[in-house]
């Protein structure tokens, strides 16, 4: 009855991303693909890799699906299973490389607005980019050797006859699995988290001891540095604390894969972020909803789902982008 019921949960979180998170970010991939073909700017590049990341998620996450429906056991071809979670982890780590470059491009635009007006060039996300997906992929790489590990061993079971994915290791797996995953912990979640921290605190610090900072500034500077916080917490959070205890143990925790759920949802709120980061992806979606709201007569809906913190004209804000006397106000648009 409990596996029958952390089934139900497994299969509801993996729906549920799926189902919210894939038009989510193809809206988002359509419309950073548009911005950095006609004027990219470092964030964007970012939020598009982002994008990216997460859409490439989302296309294998129906083969846990697919696993979770069979009772957590592995029925497709022994090759896709480390493929898929070769995918499925380096891309929930990748988030957190990208997550940190917007923090530290936001916080830069801020606290050295003439400086980084001067030295910001695209190319210079780029090359953070492919850093990023090389040190994530890299890094995950230890998914496809502990698959393959050690199944010359008489005593192991080969990989292609085993039922599971990723979820049986023998001692000499878990002697090479167990320091690796603490490095993972300490260099793809902790490191981040404490930029991301140190960033949004000394950004929200800044942007609150503007005279002139706008609350519609300031509600996105607080939306976009206590999401960010969240996401590190809530999401990848559970699933690390796993590779500290597991290390500490000396053995796979066996609530591992509960904890790995919550870094499941990561693909479903990077929207959030974007919508946060990005007065481009703001007004799509502000026009999509106008659009559809408009062809369903439902006037009070799109009234409804106004907020003037988050939302205004292009009049508006060009209007209050020439008003504003700072530098670091202008950063933050």
């Amino acid at each position: 009855a409990t596996l029958c019921y952390f089934l139900q949960i497994v299969l509801a979180v993996y729906i549920i991303t799926f189902v919210t998170g894939m038009p989510a970010n193809i809206l988002a991939l359509y419309t950073f693909v548009r911005k950095v073909r006609q004027s990219p700017t470092p964030l964007d590049i970012l939020l598009l890799n982002l994008t990216i990341s997460d859409v490439v998620f989302l296309i294998f996450l129906p083969f846990r699906i697919k696993e979770a429906s069979d009772d957590l056991k592995w029925n497709m071809p022994f090759f896709l299973c480390p493929l898929s979670g070769y995918i499925f982890y380096s891309t929930i780590y990748n988030s957190t490389f990208f997550l940190t470059g917007i923090a530290v491009e936001r916080y830069l635009g801020v606290a050295y607005p003439i400086q980084y007006k001067l030295k910001r060039k695209p190319l210079y996300a780029v090359i953070y980019s492919v850093f990023a997906w090389v040190i994530s992929f890299t890094h995950c790489s230890i998914v496809y050797i502990m698959q393959y590990y050690d199944h010359v061993n008489q005593t192991a079971i080969n990989p292609s006859a085993r039922d599971t994915c990723y979820e049986e290791f023998s001692d000499a797996q878990l002697a090479i699995l167990l320091p690796v995953r603490l490095e993972l912990c300490i260099v793809l979640f902790c490191i981040p988290l404490l930029i991301c921290f140190f960033c949004y605190m000394n950004l929200l610090r800044l942007l609150l001891k503007l005279p002139n900072i706008t609350p519609r500034k300031r509600f996105r500077a607080v939306g976009l540095a206590i999401g960010t916080m969240l996401m590190f917490i809530v999401c990848f959070g559970p699933y690390n604390v796993s590779h500290v205890v597991g290390y500490v143990n000396w053995a796979s925790p066996p609530w591992r894969k509960h904890a790995l759920l919550t870094s499941t949802f990561n693909a479903c709120l990077d929207p959030f972020i974007y919508y946060f980061s990005s007065s481009v992806l703001r007004g799509t979606f502000n026009h999509l909803l106008k659009q559809v709201t408009g062809r369903l007569h439902l006037r009070c809906c799109c009234r409804a789902f106004y907020c003037p913190l988050l939302n205004c004209s292009r009049t508006e804000e060009s209007t209050q982008s020439s008003n504003d006397s700072s530098a670091r106000q202008g950063a933050w648009d």
